[in-house]
């Protein structure tokens, strides 16, 4: 994995704008009679190639040093909106059958120590205090619900995406390849982020977590295998604080989440370290976020999560002060951070000079050789593309002043 030995590198959390052809292209796809499966043509997989491709020259032309592939290959359309990081792996996993029960409306079983148990996403506690404006179709608040059919879990998970990973895998190579670029990554799902639809098969939700992690372990073994980076996704350690109610301890918390740090743990046995990146997000959708938990609530779990490398938003005006939390907490000898520079909460593009600033504030407390720069959470269908765009172009322009700063 590269680091910033003599330069601040740059990267982002995943998702880009995908074009306006792919977008039609995937809204073209045939639905299985599943309800959530696409089909996939050869026509399609020439034309994802091909974005792919362009994609990471576009990356390396903004400035971007370690780009990814876009999440291009997990199936965006204009109803799914960045909900394309999760519901990909219904795809790509038998055992799933869309129910009538999905995230929104499922009874609350989901429990663990201190009784803690996940609410409906509607009943979030967030959601619940700004309810007017979460209702109000005029104030610019997004739930990232998109209009994905969710499955249920109704039969034994196993991996069936062989085919579709091995795509993403060649399509990223190809693009490295032809544009000069050594390392590059590929976004995948976390047991407890993938666990999170109702279950109708396995007796405990623990089994059920740990099922997912039998089942993602190949999706991150084929990824480390082909010499790419493999990004975890995982909202499951910080959102599911929002997703209880009454509000639970501190340590009730920490102790309901570690299963999924385990389980986690579990699905990277024997996996380079030095070739894993994990994503910590709060949800990201646009929204007040009042009740987020304090990143100094579970850094300590997160970096008990066997990777190289730690991602965390730290640019929204919810969390850019937390970059003092580092202050206090060691990062591990020869561990990465990747904080977010820039974000995807908002249109204003970051200027610069307050990119290089961010990035100083994290290389004074962990080393500059230490810092990764990229953005909160993924980029695509969250802002315009133009302004995604200008956002990462702002956060190279943001590390070379840092850089100059810092080497001299």
């Amino acid at each position: 994995m590269l680091d910033s030995r003599d330069r601040i590198q740059t990267t982002h959390a995943g998702s880009l704008p995908r074009t306006p052809e792919l977008i039609a292209a995937n809204d073209a796809r045939q639905l299985a009679e599943d309800g959530f499966t696409l089909d996939r043509t050869p026509e399609f997989d020439g034309l994802l190639t091909s974005a792919v491709d362009d994609l990471v020259a576009r990356q390396k032309a903004a400035g971007i040093t370690v780009p990814g592939d876009g999440e291009f290959g997990k199936a965006m359309t204009s109803a799914v909106d960045y909900g394309a990081w999760w519901s990909y792996s219904f795809q790509r996993v038998s055992g799933l059958e869309v129910t009538g029960e999905d995230i929104f409306s499922a009874e609350p079983v989901r429990s663990g120590p201190g009784d803690v148990r996940l609410t409906t996403f509607p009943d979030r506690r967030d959601w619940t205090i700004f309810r007017e404006a979460y209702t109000d179709p005029t104030s610019g608040i997004s739930t990232g619900k998109g209009a994905t059919a969710f499955p249920a879990t109704t039969g034994k998970l196993a991996y069936v995406g062989h085919d579709a990973i091995a795509s993403d895998i060649a399509n990223l190579k190809a693009g490295l390849a032809a544009n000069g670029l050594t390392e590059g990554f590929v976004t995948s799902l976390s047991p407890g982020s993938g666990s999170r639809i109702p279950n109708a098969y396995y007796a405990t939700e623990e089994e059920h977590i740990w099922a997912w992690a039998d089942v993602l372990r190949e999706e991150y073994k084929a990824i480390v295998d082909a010499g790419l980076i493999l990004q975890i996704d995982d909202p499951s350690i910080a959102e599911n604080w929002d997703q209880i109610n009454p509000e639970p301890s501190i340590e009730d918390y920490q102790a309901f989440t570690r299963i999924r740090v385990e389980a986690l743990n579990y699905a990277l046995r024997d996996l380079p370290q030095e070739q894993i990146r994990f994503h910590l997000c709060w949800g990201s959708w646009h929204g007040p976020h009042t009740t987020d938990l304090e990143l100094k609530n579970i850094v300590d779990l997160m970096l008990e999560i066997d990777a190289g490398a730690y991602s965390f938003e730290a640019a929204n005006a919810r969390h850019e002060h937390e970059w003092k939390v580092w202050q206090d907490v060691t990062l591990p000898e020869g561990k990465l951070i990747l904080p977010g520079i820039v974000g995807h909460a908002t249109n204003v593009v970051e200027h610069p000079e307050l990119v290089a600033d961010r990035i100083e504030r994290f290389a004074s407390v962990v080393g500059k050789e230490n810092v990764i720069a990229s953005t909160d959470c993924g980029l695509g269908g969250r802002i315009h593309p133009q302004i995604a765009w200008a956002k990462l172009e702002a956060l190279s322009a943001g590390a070379e002043i840092a850089t100059r700063r810092l080497w001299g």
